[in-house]
């Protein structure tokens, strides 16, 4: 009797168990929002989460592995570009499609997601299956992380108005608070706790995505209890999906043939399309429980879709990118490639 075969996804269509963990705590949200009493204390939580997630973010950032990539400026600098740049201008120019395509709540969502840094782990992760500069990819998204922490509340502030919690005292002085301060006292406190991060990265791992999904319960928790989500229609989502589809499409296509015009081998093309086309949701939502309070729920919806959305497209591409033959190895006169290129396919692709 032959044994059955349970079921498998396609190999090239990755699931990302913690999206649906997020979407579990979004339901949660909706069935039993923190209301009443429970509502302060949440919140509490959730500002006391944002500023534990930083404070790790600060303390695990190598300064000599990041310092090690800064003579590979010209790539990091395409990068932050594409980041910081591209992404918000292709994001005010979708500005057009309120209020026929999109809703101003849906909008001002699309555009702080144009805003976010990129990811680490899946630019590391899909460089190399690819095999990219893996090297490049690590210090360029180390560098968007720590750029975002300041750059992205920033054009927030300048870029969204009164959506984004403006330039007010009390809106900066939540960032500072919230984000700055807990960063610094990590890389203060680095050399005393690294190693303790080090032993315990497993855990502190279910510690940073724990966190983040108290920052998304009591987001959507408040979003419920003041109506938000009554304004946003299956068609409002479909219209959201079609457009960040062409908003990936258009990255996608910027970084590849945009490094290529300007010189970039095919290993240093890989990382920056990986690194430069993609949003951390890790660093996105806690930052939008900042800058957005009650409206946050519909301001990280659009930055959870394409979070999923950039995986599965990424996957494919990386694994046609494997397929691809190497170029010839470089001369001993030229700078030799990065040790670290095409190993540790097995790094995860998380957010």
């Amino acid at each position: 009797m032959s044994r059955r075969r349970t079921p498998k996804l396609p190999s090239w269509l990755p699931v990302d168990p913690y999206i649906l963990a997020l979407l579990g705590t979004v339901g949660l949200a909706a069935v039993l929002p923190a209301s009443g009493a429970a509502a302060p204390a949440a919140s509490g939580a959730s500002t006391g989460a944002v500023a534990l997630l930083f404070f790790l973010y600060g303390a695990r950032l190598s300064t000599r592995e990041a310092m090690n990539g800064v003579r590979h400026w010209r790539l990091h600098i395409t990068v932050l570009a594409c980041t910081f740049v591209a992404f918000p201008l292709l994001g005010l120019a979708a500005r057009g499609l309120v209020p026929f395509v999109l809703t101003p709540d849906l909008y001002n969502g699309l555009l702080f997601l144009c805003l976010v840094p990129s990811t680490i782990q899946s630019s590391i992760a899909f460089t190399s299956i690819a095999r990219g500069n893996v090297p490049a990819a690590i210090c360029a998204g180390s560098f968007s992380s720590i750029a975002g922490i300041v750059v992205t509340p920033l054009l927030a502030a300048g870029l969204l108005g009164n959506s984004g919690g403006g330039l007010s005292a009390d809106s900066l002085l939540k960032i500072v608070l919230q984000l700055l301060v807990p960063f610094l006292a990590g890389q203060f406190l680095r050399r005393w706790v690294g190693g303790f991060l080090v032993r315990h990265k497993k855990v502190l791992g279910y510690v940073d995505r724990g966190s983040i999904l108290l920052v998304v319960y009591s987001a959507f928790s408040e979003g419920m209890v003041r109506g938000i989500w009554h304004q946003v229609s299956v068609v409002r989502l479909g219209a959201l999906l079609c457009v960040e589809a062409v908003l990936l499409a258009a990255m996608l296509a910027l970084t590849w043939y945009g490094a290529k015009r300007i010189g970039f081998d095919r290993g240093d093309r890989i990382a920056i399309q990986f690194a430069g086309s993609k949003k951390s949701l890790a660093a996105g939502l806690p930052m939008a429980s900042v800058l957005f309070g009650a409206q946050a729920s519909l301001a990280v919806l659009p930055l959870m879709l394409f979070h999923q959305m950039q995986l599965m497209v990424c996957a494919v591409i990386a694994k046609r990118r494997a397929r691809d033959p190497l170029p010839e190895p470089r001369s001993a006169e030229a700078d030799p490639a990065p040790a670290g290129q095409g190993s540790g396919s097995g790094v995860r692709a998380g957010s």
